[in-house]
């Protein structure tokens, strides 16, 4: 059974980063299973799980940590497979007017309404014909089974009257 490594992945943004990650995994016998990248304030940051024979592990791992030398910080842990939870995923997309703490209030009522985040993008983006900034998340919710999603919804729609959210099953 192959062993899995998820990662994340900081360094200064430059042509050939994902080349030089990408070669290190196969250079190993890996292969990238799935990943998320950005450029964020001049930096590359990526998330990614990479399979690999048990046998590549600690070699792939000692790979990953040696690219410190050329820059790139990587932080990468073994993860054993967990049994799968039995969830409901819930498609989210919230949009209000920005303000400090809304990534607090929105985690805490997802959390709250027992909801997991399994993938969250967030934005700022300009009102339309007013220019200030508008919040935007998209994403991935989990309940476990049994939880009721409207009760997911309230606990958003509670955090303010300027706040549009939508939920797709």
């Amino acid at each position: 059974m192959p062993a899995s490594i998820v990662m994340t992945v900081l360094a200064a943004d430059r042509p050939g980063l994902v080349r030089a990650l990408s070669e290190t995994i196969a250079a190993h016998g890996g292969s990238w299973q799935e990943s998320r990248m950005a450029r964020l304030a001049g930096q590359f940051a990526g998330i990614l799980r990479v399979e690999c024979a048990e046998a590549e592990c600690d070699a792939l791992l000692a790979a990953l940590s040696a690219l410190e030398s050329e820059g790139i910080s990587v932080q990468a842990k073994r993860e054993a497979a967990a049994p799968a939870e039995k969830r409901e995923t819930l498609t989210l997309d919230v949009v209000g007017n920005d303000r400090p703490g809304i990534i607090r209030s929105l985690s805490a009522a997802i959390a709250g309404a027992g909801g997991n985040v399994e993938d969250l993008s967030t934005s700022l983006e300009s009102a339309p014909m007013a220019g200030h900034p508008i919040f935007h998340a998209k994403g991935v919710v989990s309940l476990a089974a049994g939880s009721a999603p409207g009760a997911l919804v309230a606990a958003i729609e509670n955090l303010g009257p300027d706040l549009s959210v939508s939920v797709d099953l």
